[in-house]
């Protein structure tokens, strides 16, 4: 279990959502950090939802 927030969360976050890359660099999400992580989530998840 992830707390949210952390590392772990945001990388199930972004793979229940069909990421399981860096979209520019092509590598698994779990070799990023935190801050990047948490920039992908919000870029690419929240965005996208409040857009709707």
């Amino acid at each position: 279990m992830a707390y949210p927030g952390s590392k772990g969360w945001y990388v199930k976050q972004l793979k229940e959502k069909g990421i399981h890359q860096h979209p520019v660099e092509r590598k698994k999400l779990e070799t990023y950090k935190t801050y990047i992580l948490r920039q992908l989530y919000f870029d690419l998840v929240v965005d996208k939802e409040a857009k709707k």
